[in-house]
């Protein structure tokens, strides 16, 4: 915590923008000259039916849950033959590419383990094609056919009936087809939108997603200029990813600063993301673009768009480091 702040050891729970005041969960309250709002966004297990009763136990699982992502290391290495699927879903999810990885982990072992050819794994993606970006698709789908995985595009699961240990999947685009697929293992990535507190709240875009409205490039809010919002939370359309966020942090601090005295807000956010796709116990793909999903690779001298070893120890040991020592201290 920085010297000369004040730690209010306490849950937000209502905004009264109006007013500038902020309510605890315990009903005391808080004014404000500037609200910077960051509270993450929820997982809605029980928006897919079925599936939080079924969490944790035959061959059920989701990383998304700290709890539960040891359980997908026991199932992965139980199953031995049979039907694997992995499933993301429609909307905003905390790195997005954490479905697909696990997919490609699992067949990684699998394959290892010489029984990957005796199970039958499914990708099940709400999206036209596996990644927004034509070169890094490609790449990702020589991956795909390579490890045999099925891929079902414009596709979310919709229900899982673990008695019968099947899961309906349903069309979300013209590419996809609605169906029921059994299971042996089931990883599934849940629905995620904003705190049902946030969605709440005068700061809302008032839809499912319930994001805190902000312009995608100052991060002020677009109807209280003294809030602010960024991380996952935040309505920019990025990929909510902790690269995103160290990108936004700077641009709402410079523009907090502008506000407070008077000047025009100009720093702008361009949409960074960064995704880090394991794609084997050896190798990653580094996926960074901005809004327009045009790629800024922050190694240019190998290939964005490919799976590398050296971006493997990237992220084995160097984005920890980046993390821990630089980025939660403001460093980087």
């Amino acid at each position: 915590m920085p010297k000369g702040v004040t730690w209010i050891r306490k849950s937000a729970s209502a905004f009264d923008p109006d007013n500038n005041i902020v309510t605890c969960s315990d009903g005391s309250t808080y004014e404000y000259a500037v609200l910077v709002v960051s509270p993450g966004i929820q997982l809605d297990f029980a928006a897919t039916d079925g599936l939080e009763d079924a969490l944790g136990k035959d061959g059920v699982s989701s990383n998304y849950r700290f709890d539960l992502a040891p359980k997908t290391w026991d199932f992965i290495r139980e199953t031995r033959s049979g039907t694997a699927v992995f499933t993301m879903p429609t909307g905003g999810v905390k790195c997005a590419g954490a479905g697909q990885k696990i997919a490609y982990l699992a067949s990684d072992y699998w394959r290892k383990q010489g029984v990957l050819k005796d199970i039958d794994v499914h990708l099940v993606v709400p999206a036209p094609r596996i990644f927004g970006i034509p070169p890094i698709a490609d790449s990702l789908e020589k991956v795909i056919a390579d490890y045999g995985i099925t891929l079902h595009t414009e596709s979310e699961l919709t229900a899982v009936d673990a008695a019968a240990r099947k899961v309906s999947v349903s069309a979300v685009g013209p590419s996809g087809r609605d169906l029921m697929l059994p299971y042996d293992m089931l990883h599934v990535v849940p629905r995620q939108s904003a705190p049902d507190w946030i969605k709440s709240s005068p700061l809302s875009t008032g839809d499912a997603g319930g994001y805190v409205e902000v312009d995608k490039h100052t991060m002020q809010h677009v109807r209280y200029p003294n809030v602010f919002s960024l991380g996952d939370a935040a309505s920019s359309p990025n990929a909510k990813t902790g690269a995103a966020v160290r990108k936004q942090a700077p641009v709402v601090v410079e523009n907090i600063d502008a506000m407070l005295n008077d000047r025009p807000l100009t720093a702008a956010y361009d949409g960074y993301s960064s995704c880090p796709i394991v794609t084997s116990s050896h190798a990653m793909l580094l996926a960074e673009f901005d809004y327009n999903l045009k790629m800024e690779p922050s190694f240019p001298i190998l290939d964005p768009a490919k799976p590398h070893r050296a971006y493997w120890y990237l992220k084995k040991y160097g984005l920890p480091m980046l993390y821990w020592n630089l980025m939660l201290k403001g460093l980087a």
